[in-house]
């Protein structure tokens, strides 16, 4: 966790509540939270999963790689203290997002089980819906679309999760997707109807 550095600062409760905020935007706010190996489909699948949401006129936003490595996070690396680091901000940035009403979907690796506990720590039960998007190591090298894990294989890439680097999968994900089975598009309405039959899409 990182050490808070700012002094002298109180917490300001806003007038508006968080009823409220669901009740204008007919939807509950929360964390679609995926996980699994590089190039098991995670990003494909949230893509899909915003698109099928905004389609129904409900308010998703999608957090991955390319929005937050370039941004928020363009300062850390890749080893198990940036991952921890970069895990636990974005994890601020949907707890944001959620609590004014927005479906926020996250698709990053986010590896270590600690750090998405924590996430799930931090919000009120109900509000992390974990994915566990899974995919045979096998056939995530055959697919390689990036060619990381053919890099990771040679040696230009060092601490690559799944190569030399852990994966640890989640015990109890509320939703498991198997990607071998199912293209994206079957997996995004997957987690759809999972959202509209317990209650999120709706006030």
């Amino acid at each position: 966790m990182a050490e808070q550095k700012a002094t002298n600062i109180t917490w300001h409760e806003g007038s508006v509540t968080r009823e409220e905020r669901q009740q204008l935007l007919n939807q509950k706010g929360i964390t679609v939270w995926m996980t699994g190996l590089s190039a098991s489909g995670k990003s494909t699948i949230a893509c899909i999963l915003e698109q099928m949401l905004l389609h129904k006129k409900k308010h998703a936003y999608r957090l991955d790689g390319d929005n937050i490595r370039m941004g928020l996070n363009k300062n850390l690396g890749f080893s198990a203290e940036d991952r921890a680091e970069n895990i636990r901000r974005i994890g601020e940035v949907a707890k944001l997002f959620t609590d004014a009403g927005v479906i926020a979907i996250t698709s990053f690796i986010s590896p270590y089980k600690k750090d998405r506990d924590a996430v799930r720590a931090s919000m009120k039960p109900g509000e992390f819906v974990e994915v566990y998007v899974h995919v045979s190591l096998e056939t995530a090298e055959k697919r390689d679309p990036k060619g990381l894990y053919k890099k990771a294989r040679a040696g230009q890439l060092k601490g690559f999760t799944g190569i030399d680097d852990p994966y640890e999968a989640p015990e109890k994900p509320e939703i498991l997707i198997e990607t071998e089975k199912a293209n994206p598009g079957e997996a995004a309405k997957i987690i759809f109807e999972y959202l509209q039959s317990h209650g999120y899409l709706h006030t």
